[in-house]
């Protein structure tokens, strides 16, 4: 019924730690751990530790989309649960959030509960639009209902709809923005996102990119993942013209002010431009909401 796929890159003490920890939440699921650190094999050592877990050994580094993907295909059942590699449970109870696919047909996923490191709770979360770009943000983790998007480091979904929307998108890579985008697309789609506060997880987020890549890098991809998920998404003509309008002060403005994560950012994505026009030529037929209505959703979250 359910498949569990588990991206790791590096850090290998960490995830042997969180599996030892999971696995009697995980009985009855299908476990998939894709290891995209192509200088060390894993499948021998987590086979004679977790018999029962495939391991897929990436023999180059493709980033979280990438990874993740390969996972999802190599994946037996209609429910996929992603979890990151050192995101803990706290019980076997996560599974009953399938109860909620049940019982609302256009359902794509379900995300959770997750404490932070500091003991902060978060997992629910808003997107909006405001001068000209999309922005999200976090909101009170003790409500259920609506959710602008699922998590990548803990949700549930439907893979049949997944694959519909045409799953989690490289272009991404090496990470962020990959799941704000994947859920707007199943918003776009007439599917529905909720955040469930009843089941939770630990997770630290930011935990392994901080460790391995430096800051303004991380701002750098960011800028220009935000980018890519407008490019790519965004059809209010108004909406729109915003954009075009407040990219060019944005682009001004750090001229002057010496942003250059924010000018790499833009030409980053600019370099990629024919690839998003081709993706998003791809999506515009599975659309069935527009970008108003998506965001009139969370304007009183």
């Amino acid at each position: 019924m359910i498949s569990v796929v588990i991206p790791h890159y590096k850090n290998e003490e960490a995830l042997l730690s969180a599996l030892s920890h999971n696995l009697p939440f995980l009985t009855g699921c299908e476990i998939i751990v894709v290891n995209d650190n192509p200088t060390i094999a894993l499948h021998n050592t987590i086979k004679k530790i977790f018999p029962t877990i495939t391991v897929i050994d990436n023999k180059k580094n493709v980033g979280f989309a990438g990874a993740v993907s390969g996972g999802i295909t190599a994946t037996k059942n209609q429910f996929v649960l992603l979890l990151n590699d050192d995101v803990l449970l706290e019980d076997n109870t996560w599974k009953k959030a399938l109860e909620f696919f049940n019982k609302d047909t256009s359902l794509f996923a379900v995300s959770f509960k997750q404490k932070e490191k500091s003991n902060v709770f978060v997992g629910k979360n808003k997107i909006y639009w405001k001068s000209g770009f999309f922005y999200h943000s976090k909101v009170s983790p003790d409500d259920d209902g609506i959710n602008g998007w699922a998590e990548g480091g803990s949700m549930l979904f439907d893979k049949k709809k997944y694959n519909e929307i045409h799953g989690f998108d490289t272009l991404y890579s090496p990470f962020y923005w990959e799941d704000v985008d994947l859920s707007y697309r199943a918003w776009k789609a007439g599917y529905s996102i909720i955040f469930d506060s009843s089941h939770g997880v630990e997770h630290h987020h930011e935990s392994t990119i901080s460790t391995y890549f430096k800051t303004s890098h991380i701002q750098t991809i960011s800028y220009r993942n935000q980018l890519i998920t407008i490019w790519k998404n965004i059809s209010d003509g108004k909406m729109i013209f915003e954009h075009f309008i407040f990219l060019i002060v944005h682009l001004a403005r750090s001229l002057i002010t010496g942003n250059r994560a924010f000018i790499e950012g833009f030409q980053m994505a600019f370099n990629l431009r024919k690839e998003i026009l081709k993706k998003r030529n791809e999506q515009k037929i599975l659309w069935k909401k527009s970008d108003n209505e998506i965001f009139t959703l969370f304007k009183n979250l």
